[in-house]
């Protein structure tokens, strides 16, 4: 698996994500291969976890080279002095393009794993800005002010607009090509149709911070190819309305 390095120097390290793999190991299934793990035996090194992205979210994300690096990098999450950013594809037109969403956010009191906004959660701010727009999609990139679990995906949902490909808070459908071109056509080589993206359509695209020695630290990682192969396609044959 391929695993991009972004930036590395003595106290950090900060990688671009795959989707599908974990960050940690599942504590219920630790055949799985997960992000720090692979990173450790690559760096023969241990690696502490800074922040979290969902299995199938792609993306920035930093790791400590040492405790000092780590305790320094987790107040900084804490107190909100990191600016996260994110790209992704969600259904529907955004009105208005751009906007705060203020919703508290707690977990699900049925399903486990799943979180919902409400007023008794934890506060929870997202900002969004529609960057492209089509009939039935639009691209957004977040920007998140708090790292509650699941946060963009219970957010984006409460106001009507899931992220592509979310089974837990969408319709989990995958993105075919078939779904916005008139009169497609199936290849002779081909039986069924390949969905152009079958996972969480959500990246986060860039991280910011201020080291402890008072070095500036900006870090994007491109949008992966999955979700701007369905953007291609968008602005090929979508016709804006």
């Amino acid at each position: 698996m391929q695993i991009d390095t972004l930036f590395e120097d003595n106290d950090l390290l900060i990688v671009n994500k795959p989707a599908g793999l974990l960050v940690i190991p599942d504590r219920f299934n630790s055949a799985l291969p997960s992000l720090n793990k692979l990173l450790e035996r690559k760096l023969d090194q241990q690696l502490w976890v800074v922040h979290r992205l969902d299995r199938e979210t792609s993306g920035v994300i930093c790791f400590a080279k040492n405790e000092e690096t780590h305790k320094y990098l987790s107040k900084l999450f804490q107190e909100r002095d990191i600016s996260k950013h994110y790209l992704g594809l969600v259904n529907g037109r955004l009105i208005p393009e751009e906007g705060r969403i203020e919703k508290a956010i707690i977990e699900h009191p049925h399903v486990k794993g799943k979180m919902v906004t409400a007023k008794k959660g934890k506060a929870s701010i997202t900002d969004y800005k529609a960057l492209e727009q089509w009939p039935l999609y639009s691209l957004v990139e977040f920007r998140i002010h708090t790292g509650r679990t699941h946060q963009i995906r219970v957010h984006m949902q409460s106001i009507g607009h899931p992220i592509v490909c979310d089974e837990l808070y969408g319709d989990g459908k995958p993105f075919f090509l078939s779904g916005i071109k008139r009169k497609y056509r199936l290849s002779e080589n081909e039986e069924a149709e390949r969905p152009l993206l079958s996972r969480l359509a959500l990246h986060a695209s860039r991280l910011e911070f201020t080291k402890e020695d008072g070095t500036e630290i900006k870090v994007e990682a491109p949008l992966p190819k999955d979700i701007a192969a369905c953007v291609k396609q968008l602005n090929k044959w979508a016709v804006t309305s």
